[in-house]
């Protein structure tokens, strides 16, 4: 006898407690049947996925590693997909999306504001020398990111040569490497003009979220009009566009120019710590509760969509 669920959640954080309760509750409110894959089910889950006795109209995936085939979440979503389970957000977009290296050019040319970037090959790690038109784009110290990485891993901040490519390498093993001049957000109200943006189903919530203290605050309507910040919601509703993505987050950098200058381009499997749990660092819980909802809400309409 098969067991269907309308929604399942791949999850793994005991942090987002809240974001879990708050999807709990709306599929309860809309009459949606909802499984909570935490570790300790995900090896059921996935056995019972592959006997044919349980499956799921929808599968929001909150957790499995892009860059690694063989972790079990990963594989997982791969299995659902192959078994017509609607994913948010499908394993080869969500890839696409997440791989800085193959998404950096796709930005250069949709005319979105990135930053100059030297993509470096692992293979070339070992031999690549910087020419001196590189180092004068790049300055004194600037930064290197993994092309799959996420939560700052790998990251170097304060580069200075081609030596802290082997540094990232080690810290995190990726198909490629970006090297950007370090950007510098100007300064409002004291505060720097940074800010994550969270995209789901066609709605947007803006934060400004302080690069220095991790710190979050709703982006209000004032704000919007006193700061001329309209368009932070414009470039999430056109990268969404461009990558087909239907729940991201994005890191978002004004300069002194006043240009907007995306800086960490798409993240999926977002972290919702909310501030109640975490006030250094939690995302408010309003937006927390109203991404809930969205995805319940966008979880309902894929379901009865073809595929």
């Amino acid at each position: 006898m098969l067991r269907l669920y309308d929604l399942v959640m791949t999850h793994k954080l005991d942090t987002d407690d809240f974001f879990i309760h708050r999807v709990q509750k709306h599929c309860d409110g809309l009459g949606l049947n909802f499984f909570l894959i935490e570790p300790p089910w995900l090896d059921c889950f996935s056995q019972r996925l592959i006997e044919g006795t349980v499956s799921a109209k929808v599968l929001l995936n909150m957790h499995s590693e892009h860059h690694l085939p063989e972790e079990n979440y990963h594989r997982l979503v791969r299995m659902a997909y192959q078994k017509g389970i609607k994913i948010i957000d499908p394993p080869d977009v969500a890839l696409a999306a997440c791989d800085k290296a193959r998404l950096h050019p796709r930005l250069a040319e949709g005319g979105f504001g990135v930053p100059p970037t030297i993509i470096v090959r692992r293979e070339d790690v070992a031999a690549f020398r910087l020419s001196p038109e590189q180092k004068e784009m790049l300055g004194p110290s600037f930064v290197i990111k993994p092309s799959l990485g996420y939560g700052r891993k790998g990251v170097i901040l304060d580069a200075r040569g081609e030596e802290d490519l082997q540094r990232s390498l080690a810290a995190w093993d990726n198909p490629f490497y970006l090297l950007q001049p370090r950007i510098v957000a100007r300064t409002i109200g004291n505060c720097p003009a940074y800010f994550r943006v969270y995209y789901a189903f066609g709605s947007t919530w803006c934060c400004w979220w302080n690069c220095y203290t991790d710190q979050y605050r709703i982006v209000t309507e004032r704000d919007l009009e006193q700061y001329g910040l309209a368009p932070l919601s414009e470039i999430v509703q056109r990268l969404a566009a461009l990558t087909g993505m239907s729940f991201f987050s994005t890191e978002i950098s004004q300069i002194e120019s006043g240009e907007f200058v995306l800086i960490d381009y798409v993240n999926d499997q977002c972290h919702m710590l909310s501030q109640s749990a975490s006030p250094s660092m939690g995302v408010p819980d309003q937006v927390v509760a109203a991404i809930a909802q969205r995805l319940v809400e966008g979880a309902r309409q894929l379901a009865v969509q073809p595929r």
